[in-house]
């Protein structure tokens, strides 16, 4: 099992219809296959800048290979995430339990 995670930071002002227009964007991932676990998550820590997180599981490398070259993930990074985020970190983790 690998859950991919993302933090990050909007360009966009907190409570906008453009921070909610993005969030609605970034729930649509859940629909592509292999996706599962699909989480949108306020980051509330005061120990960084980030705002939100994305959490997701796939049941296989295999999985997670083919929800990166898939379509509308791509058209998503390319369109949306690279417009309209400020910064991110990504942490990808072999679940072990």
């Amino acid at each position: 099992m690998i859950r991919h995670t993302v933090t990050f930071k909007l360009k966009h002002e907190a409570g906008t219809p453009q921070e909610q227009a993005f969030l609605a964007k970034a729930q649509a991932l859940a629909l592509i296959p292999g996706v599962e676990k699909f989480e949108v998550l306020k980051q509330i820590s005061t120990k960084n800048d980030y705002d939100f997180g994305l959490s997701m599981e796939f049941v296989s490398q295999a999985e997670y290979d083919a929800y990166n070259q898939h379509p509308e993930h791509v058209s998503f990074v390319e369109n949306v995430w690279m417009v309209e985020v400020l910064s991110f970190m990504e942490i990808d983790y072999l679940v072990e339990s």
